[in-house]
């Protein structure tokens, strides 16, 4: 498989996988808010959920790949810029900007209990409770990853997540 190809097949997957979330107009509330450097949420979002599959596939582990999608796409469904002052937004953004996530994802789409952990526990080890599933593992890596690459320059996949984003 060419490198097109294989770039082509991921994001099909992540399409395929996340064709509800990735359909919603709730969704794409989260391109409003940056979360590292100049990439937005939603961005990040779809990038951490390309990442995911990648390891995933990489290392050859044996993983829900629609729940794992699902969970990347979600991860971060907070909904509001933590860059703001603390008074005009919730506190311990760190903490507790997985919570928020989760709420607004089990509000908005039916997801499985291997989705709520993802969203939950994607800060392992800042939120001290740690993951069951290997799925939240990988999303936890792929998380942290892509917020370092973001900070310093463009999201992984970057060209996938423009598309996705302009195929809705």
């Amino acid at each position: 498989m060419t490198k097109i190809q294989k770039r082509e097949h991921l994001k099909a997957l992540v399409a395929y996988y996340g064709a509800d979330i990735l359909s919603s107009a709730d969704y794409y509330q989260s391109d409003k808010y940056i979360q590292h450097g100049d990439t937005s949420t939603l961005e990040h979002m779809i990038s951490a959920a390309c990442l995911c599959l990648q390891i995933s596939r990489k290392l050859r582990l044996k993983s829900d790949e629609m729940s794992l999608v699902r969970g990347a796409l979600l991860h971060d469904f907070f909904l509001y810029d933590w860059h703001t002052p603390k008074s005009t937004r919730p506190p311990h953004h760190a903490t507790y900007h997985a919570s928020y996530a989760l709420k607004n994802a089990a509000d908005h789409y039916a997801i499985n209990p291997t989705e709520a952990e993802i969203i939950q526990k994607h800060m392992f080890p800042v939120n001290i409770t740690p993951p069951k599933h290997r799925e939240t593992y990988i999303l936890t890596i792929a998380d942290k990853l892509c917020s370092f690459k973001e900070s310093v320059s463009k999201p992984f996949y970057y060209d996938i997540v423009q598309e996705l984003k302009h195929d809705k």
